[in-house]
């Protein structure tokens, strides 16, 4: 199973409609979570839409949360995604085999099987999540809750019994780089440590076109059994100008 989980304050203000990209994402079989990282007051209008139709767009869910809580809505986000899409393809599989439309339609003996199959599968099943930062310069003062967050959440998969991974990537990146890849596919939290250090914050917000490099990124590299992880292999691939503006937001 594969994820993208988007952790930003919104406001996508260059290159494509990141809606379009989150769409594009979800017919290649990649969900995309948005984690809407706030102030303690309100977020905008503008990026508290654009947060939820990327979500909708992707097959996920958004969350807004404090930076504060920003650890556990991750992993939050990241379970409850993976439990949805079981439950998804056991409601297609029992409506093929007995004609009914969900689990709780089944007799409880039967209904009791299935489930525990469910939640066997939630902690068994592969799983890959590539995180994709916001690293915009309204997003400074959130990196080390979001440092933390990485970390708790990595661990949280080595838990699982199921072969789970993580890939971390920030945009914008310096120069005409629209995203950058601080960690490849990795089980190691100690390999996450202060990712961020080096990261020099930048006003534009290339979130669409960012998507779409970590969706390169996964196509690329998922379903490889035998793939080497590439921790110590930056990804720094441009798309387009990043001198594009866009004006308008499209959904």
């Amino acid at each position: 199973m594969n994820q993208i989980l988007l952790i930003t304050d919104g406001g996508s203000n260059v290159g494509e409609s990141p809606v379009i990209a989150a769409a594009q994402a979800y017919a290649e079989g990649i969900t995309v979570n948005v984690a809407g990282v706030i102030d303690e007051g309100a977020i905008g209008e503008y990026g508290a839409s654009e947060i939820a139709e990327i979500a909708r767009a992707g097959g996920g869910i958004s969350q807004f949360v404090t930076a504060r809580h920003l650890s556990h809505t991750v992993k939050m986000m990241t379970r409850q995604t993976v439990a949805g899409s079981i439950r998804q393809a056991v409601n297609v599989e029992l409506r093929q085999l007995f004609g009914v439309e969900s689990v709780g339609a089944l007799p409880p003996a039967k209904r009791a099987e299935v489930v525990k199959v469910m939640e066997e599968m939630e902690e068994t099943i592969e799983l890959s999540v590539a995180l994709l930062i916001d690293a915009s310069a309204s997003m400074k003062p959130k990196l080390l809750a979001v440092e933390e967050a990485i970390r708790d959440l990595t661990l949280s998969m080595q838990a699982r019994t199921g072969r789970s991974r993580v890939a971390v990537f920030h945009y914008p990146g310096d120069a005409d780089l629209y995203c950058v890849m601080d960690s490849g596919w990795t089980t190691n939290a100690a390999k996450l440590g202060s990712l961020f250090n080096r990261i020099r914050m930048r006003g534009t917000t290339p979130t669409g076109p960012a998507l779409l490099e970590v969706v390169d990124f996964i196509r690329g590299t998922c379903g490889k059994i035998n793939r080497r992880e590439q921790s110590d292999t930056p990804l720094q691939a441009p798309r387009g100008d990043t001198s594009e503006v866009r004006s308008d937001y499209v959904v």
